[in-house]
């Protein structure tokens, strides 16, 4: 694993993290920034029996992990931190950075000030012109189809048809008619010759949305198209030529579903020139302000302000559903709050953020706010990071803040509490608590 600077002064130098990696300004830390806000010893990162831990080594600025400000946190792979005007990460040893973060704060109908988004903003300025096939991955809700929609808009082909496919939403046996086209004739119900998608998309552009869903029989079809530029209808012997630039999105992991034989790997090949994987907005939480203020344009009273206890909920709560949960929410609060034509200012809206907020009731009694339209997995992780700040919020409420005994009616170590307590983003109550984490 290795530490890099992915903004600030020093930006692109990195440093080996084999034990332990002291970050600061003093010329004998293993990391040193040229940093003003960074103090001498600012921050450590250390792995402790095989996991990553972060210290503040007693800065004056602080270290702040996904907005928040953290004495001691585990952290996994990958983590973002912030110190001083400085962002860094941890990142395998192997990862090599393919762009430096856009100068943009937003792409097209995305919006982002985090360096994660800056990032995907980055790839995806230098994929719109280039008319290369592109594959987004992230989870649901992260906005997959607003960036497809904006490479097709930044792209020369703009003027020409942008054609959404959704690849979950079409019964098996209609597919490949409906990706391709048929001949009338060709299958009971065809009255007449129909254009497939990519017909319909010639000259511009094709999303291939919930490309995982695609069914496995007709991806070397889908394959062939992409490899020789053309199509053939259900029913016609000869093939059609298109013109169309392909761009797919999926909330799943293709690489593991091509190692269980769901997901052909050619294909995926085929379809990766340019891949591009959509932050959730957990791990952008500064990223909030900017996005609210988006969606609520308008909304609210002349003058009134977007600040305060509203926002920090807003900002603290881990959005399961993403951006899409986020604007429905503000969209519900604005809706009940106020009066007919007279706005309520932000400040008096009620927004009611719970373990049960991101995604409907659909597997049962027993599970409610639990989706079965996502992967087994997403579905999981949804209901255990609800149980987990549900859990951990009332007991804290309920112990007054007082960790020793909140842990002793849990049950549990304070080293443990302590990392429940970070992993919910509930606020732990302030003190010299080191000694409870060692």
């Amino acid at each position: 694993m290795k530490v890099v600077v992915l903004a600030g002064p020093d930006e692109g130098r990195e440093v080996p993290l084999d034990r332990t990696v002291e970050i600061g300004a003093d010329p004998a830390c293993h990391l040193v920034l040229q940093d003003a806000a960074v103090s001498r010893r600012h921050t450590s990162v250390s792995i402790v029996g095989g996991k990553l831990v972060v210290r503040d080594l007693g800065s004056r600025n602080g270290t702040l992990l996904g907005g928040a400000r953290i004495k001691e946190a585990q952290v996994p792979l990958g983590a973002v931190l912030t110190i001083g005007k400085t962002t860094i990460a941890i990142q395998p040893r192997w990862y090599i950075r393919e762009v430096s973060p856009s100068k943009a704060r937003s792409f097209g109908e995305l919006i982002g000030e985090s360096v994660p988004m800056r990032e995907v903003f980055a790839l995806l300025e230098r994929a719109a012109p280039a008319d290369v096939t592109v594959l987004i991955e992230g989870e649901s809700g992260t906005g997959k189809e607003l960036a497809a929609r904006s490479i097709h808009t930044a792209s020369s082909r703009a003027k020409g048809p942008y054609v959404v496919f959704d690849c979950g939403s079409v019964p098996a046996d209609l597919a490949e008619s409906e990706l391709f086209g048929h001949k009338r004739g060709a299958f009971s119900g065809a009255t007449a010759d129909r254009q497939g998608a990519f017909q319909r998309a010639h000259g511009g552009t094709l999303c291939l949305d919930e490309l995982g869903e695609l069914p496995l029989e007709l991806q070397p079809k889908l394959l062939r198209v992409l490899e020789a530029g053309e199509v053939r209808p259900v029913g016609e012997d000869a093939p059609r030529k298109v013109d169309v630039r392909v761009i797919a999105a999926t909330n799943r992991d293709l690489n593991a579903e091509a190692q269980r034989g769901r997901f052909r790997p050619d294909l995926l090949y085929r379809l990766e020139v340019v891949r591009v994987r959509l932050p959730p907005l957990r791990q952008r939480p500064g990223d909030v302000p900017a996005l609210v203020a988006h969606l609520l344009a308008g909304k609210l009273p002349p003058g009134d302000t977007i600040d305060g206890d509203n926002l920090t909920r807003l900002i603290s709560y881990s959005w399961p559903g993403n951006v899409r949960e986020l604007r429905n929410a503000l969209a519900r609060a604005v809706t009940l709050g106020g009066t007919p034509g007279k706005p309520a200012a932000f400040a008096k809206l009620v927004f009611n953020l719970g373990p049960a907020s991101s995604a409907p009731a659909t597997i049962g009694k027993e599970f409610p706010g639990v989706s079965n339209k996502v992967p087994y997995k997403e579905a999981k992780a949804q209901l255990l990071e609800g149980f987990e700040r549900a859990y951990v919020s009332a007991l804290m409420e309920h112990h007054g803040g007082n960790i020793q005994r909140a842990a002793a009616a849990a049950g549990l170590s304070r080293k443990h509490l302590y990392e429940l307590l970070r992993r919910a983003d509930v606020d732990a109550p302030d003190g010299d608590d080191s000694a409870d984490r060692e």
